[in-house]
């Protein structure tokens, strides 16, 4: 096995790959028969005789078509289980389609196929919504797909939550009743209205305020016909959405940490950069100020994502190596062209190196190697407690609305190097990468929130440890050298005030280009933005820091 590993000078990354090998038991019957003879006679039950010719093969157009025909004209008829019977679900499908009608209160059902593309079928459901007094029309699309049974070759449904309604997924609900949660009317840290509207990006951020605090408002529900999502880990839970207001509520009050100058300015520097993501916060409170991703509607990766973030990691590791007296800004700490940990030999790209230089220099370079060589002078756990007990990393976040709080594992040998520049097993998002560059300029972490935990009487994340006094001026002298002339001058050119920043790349399996971080302080605010697959953090993820401090 070639047990080299390549990653770049400037912002690169170490990917590693394990294999595994699965296996797989044949179990016979008495041990002196043919197994296939003996399954043919259990299923017809006359020994000898040859099964019956089950159909394989691609479903044909008019396989497709009749079976969905048929499954959509049952489902029409109210004829739930024999719906359910054409699908390789039966029981599942059955209890789904008979709740369908009691808990959307939809009367008059109509739906209607379109044509068949390969093995699936859109159709488009329109009904009557009727609950107590009030009635509204409602209509939606969505699509099935019939594959060919393994056991019958007989031609089945796929049956999946979306079949209901496309944004359904497992547990989720499509409901018509009084709403669980009043609107809510949510403004900003200076009283001004949030709205999906005027900030398209906070409309998943919106619902989840609603799902968490609209009963702590003085508003009241109205009716409505929404999807009820199924509870989850706080790192994946969606917010519920409303489909049709059938009555409206009173919205009540509730008052954000957001700033809409901040805001609006994270949303126009993302717009456009496919899956881009910022997150801006107070350092010294960790109010959040901002929260923007692109496209604006989908998952939230800016606070719930889970992703490798690169060299950005490198201030947590420089605290910790500072913290632990094996280096400093101004000692030596040449980058070696090649360092080996654990039988992995790791090599600079094109076999730079940095001779003679200082730790300060590596820093701002964003040189691998002067990291991944203090791995064998590293325990497994340090890097994890280091971001855990000081940057308050994977602490259980009560920041108001859903999050990843990062991941940080303890590893050994090569993928604990590896950890050490953000990759291995280390997984961020923009809202922990830019607690990190948070807590070096305030000099302790405090736990990011979006709403006030007076309201709620919530208890925020302590950090077990602050970083010492002079590892906190130490790492924040690295990252004001790296925004001055360092990987991250460029972004930063022209930013006065007390300034630091570092830059990231994180590399993806299979992906051509790495994912771009970029993480920065101004003053008293803190950001950080990732650009998947768009290449090095400081000309990609660094203007939309850039923007986002600007604005702060």
């Amino acid at each position: 096995m070639r047990r080299e590993v390549r990653y770049g000078l400037i912002g690169g990354a170490v990917a590693l790959v394990v294999g595994g090998v699965g296996g797989y038991t044949l179990l016979g019957g008495s041990g002196d028969g043919d197994p296939a003879q003996e399954v043919r006679a259990a299923r017809d039950g006359k020994p000898g005789d040859a099964a019956p010719e089950v159909k394989s093969g691609p479903l044909s157009a008019d396989e497709v078509s009749d079976t969905a025909g048929k499954f959509l004209d049952a489902w029409k008829a109210g004829a739930a289980d024999k719906a359910a019977a054409l699908t390789d679900d039966a029981k599942a499908a059955a209890a789904g389609l008979a709740a369908y009608p009691k808990q959307t209160h939809f009367t008059d059902l109509k739906l209607t196929p379109g044509k068949a593309t390969g093995d699936k079928v859109a159709y488009t459901v329109a009904a009557q919504i009727s609950y107590k007094n009030l009635k509204a029309p409602f209509s939606y699309g969505t699509s099935l797909t019939v594959k060919r049974d393994k056991e019958t070759g007989e031609p089945r449904i796929a049956w999946a939550p979306g079949i209901l309604h496309p944004k359904l997924g497992k547990g989720d609900v499509l409901r018509t009743g009084e709403a669980e949660a009043p609107p809510i009317k949510a403004v900003d840290r200076n009283g001004a209205e949030l709205t999906k509207e005027a900030h398209p990006a906070l409309a998943g951020v919106l619902d989840s305020l609603r799902d968490k605090y609209g009963k702590k408002t003085d508003g009241k529900p109205g009716v409505e016909l929404s999807v009820h999502r199924a509870a989850g880990d706080k790192a994946t839970q969606r917010p519920d959405e409303t489909l049709k207001v059938l009555s409206k509520g009173t919205p009540g009050t509730l008052k954000t940490t957001l700033d809409a100058k901040v805001q609006a300015a994270a949303e126009k520097a993302v717009k456009g950069k496919p899956k881009a993501s910022a997150v801006a916060l107070k350092p010294s409170t960790g109010e959040i100020l901002a929260i923007a991703n692109s496209p604006e509607k989908g998952f939230n990766t800016a606070t719930q994502g889970s992703l490798a973030p690169g060299s950005t990691m490198k201030v947590v590791t420089a605290s910790m190596l500072i913290d632990k007296g094996l280096t400093a800004p101004d000692k030596p700490h040449p980058c070696e062209k090649f360092v080996t940990v654990g039988g992995w030999k790791f090599q600079n790209l094109n076999k730079t190196e940095i001779k003679n230089g200082t730790f300060a220099q590596s820093f701002a370079a964003s040189c691998n190697n002067a990291f991944i060589s203090m791995a064998p002078k590293l325990a497994d756990d340090d890097l994890t407690k280091q971001a855990r007990d000081v940057f308050g990393i994977g602490l259980n976040w009560q920041t108001g609305i859903p999050t990843f709080d990062g991941a940080v594992p303890v590893q050994s040998d090569a993928q604990m190097a590896a950890s050490l520049i953000g990759q291995g097993g280390v997984r961020m998002n923009p809202l922990t990468v830019a607690s990190v560059a948070a807590t070096v300029q305030n000099g302790g972490f405090h736990q990011p929130y979006i709403v006030a935990p007076s309201l709620d009487g919530r208890a925020l994340a302590k950090a077990p440890r602050a970083m010492k006094p002079d590892t906190a001026a130490a790492v924040k002298s690295l990252m004001k050298l790296t925004a001055t002339s360092g990987t991250a001058a460029e972004a930063m050119s022209g930013l006065s005030g007390d300034i630091g920043a570092k830059t990231g790349s994180a590399e993806v399996d299979g992906q051509e280009k790495p994912n771009a971080w970029f993480t920065a302080y101004r003053g008293d605010i803190a950001a950080a933005a990732v650009v998947p697959a768009s290449g090095h953090g400081g000309s990609n993820a660094g203007p939309v820091v850039r923007s986002i401090l600007s604005a702060g």
